[in-house]
């Protein structure tokens, strides 16, 4: 064989290999189970959660996995438990809408994945989940409302190309999980809706979200206790709340959290940018080894913040210091317009006082011209070389 059939022969594999891949992306590998074969209707009326279950189980228990396919349509589905182990890698190939049920429900999810190794959520097709119908009839005393999709210990999760729009309460719930990826996806809520995270992270580990566009009304992503190697990057975020670790210290024994490093993003119009909070008073437990950098902000309220006197409701005020140790956080290149003079706020405990937090490389004004200030309490910090704000006052 000459060089250049060589070449050739070679690339045809080449091409072949990429079309396999490619198709195992959007179809995934092995069977593929059609939820309309199984009975669901796409007429956006009929239950068809029954349909989606049977098309599950028969992917899962096929040997080497299975694809779940949601072909173009509108699929209305109740709370569902979609469980593993299975017997292969699972694809929840997504083309069509799902919907689900108007109004209050009884359980905290509506779609649930858990006990799964090796799953994935890709397509172009979009999840409703009709919070505007609930919104109001949940209260802070009372159970939360569902999160759209909650992850209950999986592991190898890939997410990608769908787009989430007015969740009930989070978008995706992530707990008791590792090595799941975020990428290229549309998370929508309007700006006043309540409690509508993003991506919500606890008790989880390698966790990536990149290239993803969230506009919501709570913060785009937060990161709760116990969660360790977090890397956001290219997340465009607002409205909402920002990016926040926290809240952290509300009930005893909660895991540290560490290993989060944010970069690349681009903040709006949202009431903090970068956040991390914590309730006073609260139990001993540690935040650290966090970097943000290379952040922009446009007109954000907040742009940095570390609040360690957290309190929505007015009970908790005055009633002693957060034990939740902050330290080893910096913020470098994060640039751009805030909203008000005070741009950057250390609220730190005075119990245990922030330690090495680094700014560097700010440039945060309020229009682009009229400079910001830094305001710190009980925070060993350090503000290197000449920048916006380059001291506390």
């Amino acid at each position: 064989m000459t060089s250049s059939h060589f070449f050739f022969h070679f690339l045809s594999l080449f091409v072949i290999f990429l079309i396999i891949i490619k198709v195992s992306q959007v179809h995934g590998i092995g069977s593929v189970f059609n939820v309309q074969d199984f009975g669901a209707s796409p007429d956006g009326k009929t239950d068809s959660s029954q349909a989606f279950l049977k098309a599950w189980d028969q992917a899962c228990q096929n040997n080497g996995g299975g694809t779940v396919l949601i072909p173009i349509g509108t699929f209305l589905l109740n709370t569902l438990t979609l469980n593993g182990p299975c017997k292969g890698p699972m694809f929840f190939n997504i083309n069509g809408l799902l919907k689900a049920p108007l109004g209050k429900v009884q359980d905290d999810y509506w779609l649930l994945f858990e006990h799964i190794d090796g799953l994935t959520i890709n397509g172009q097709g979009s999840l409703d989940g009709q919070g505007p119908s609930a919104w109001s009839m949940y209260n802070d005393n009372g159970p939360n409302p569902p999160s759209s999709i909650k992850f209950n210990s999986i592991s190898n999760a890939f997410l990608q190309g769908i787009t989430s729009i007015n969740s009930k309460f989070f978008h995706f719930q992530i707990n008791k999980s590792q090595g799941v990826h975020f990428q290229n996806m549309t998370i929508i809520a309007p700006g006043e809706s309540p409690n509508t995270d993003g991506i919500h992270i606890g008790d989880s580990n390698d966790i990536t979200i990149n290239k993803v566009n969230i506009s919501t009304g709570d913060d785009c992503v937060s990161i709760g206790p116990g969660t360790f190697n977090v890397h956001i990057s290219e997340v465009n975020c607002g409205p909402g709340h920002g990016i926040s670790i926290g809240s952290l210290g509300k009930y005893q024994n909660e895991g540290d959290v560490n290993g989060v490093i944010v970069t690349n993003c681009n903040i709006g119009k949202t009431q903090n940018g970068l956040r991390i909070k914590s309730w006073a008073p609260s139990p001993p437990s540690k935040v650290f080894n966090v970097t943000f950098v290379d952040i922009n902000m446009n007109y954000v309220e907040n742009p940095i913040i570390i609040d360690q006197h957290y309190c929505p409701h007015s009970s908790c005020k005055s009633q002693g210091e957060s034990q939740v140790q902050i330290s080893d956080v910096k913020f470098i290149n994060v640039k751009g317009t805030s909203a008000s003079k005070e741009a950057v706020v250390l609220d730190c405990s005075k119990s245990v006082p922030c330690q090495g937090i680094e700014l560097r490389g700010l440039q945060l004004t309020l229009d682009g011209q009229q400079s910001t200030f830094a305001t710190c309490e009980n925070a060993n910090m350090k503000f290197n070389g000449p920048q916006i704000p380059s001291q506390c006052s």
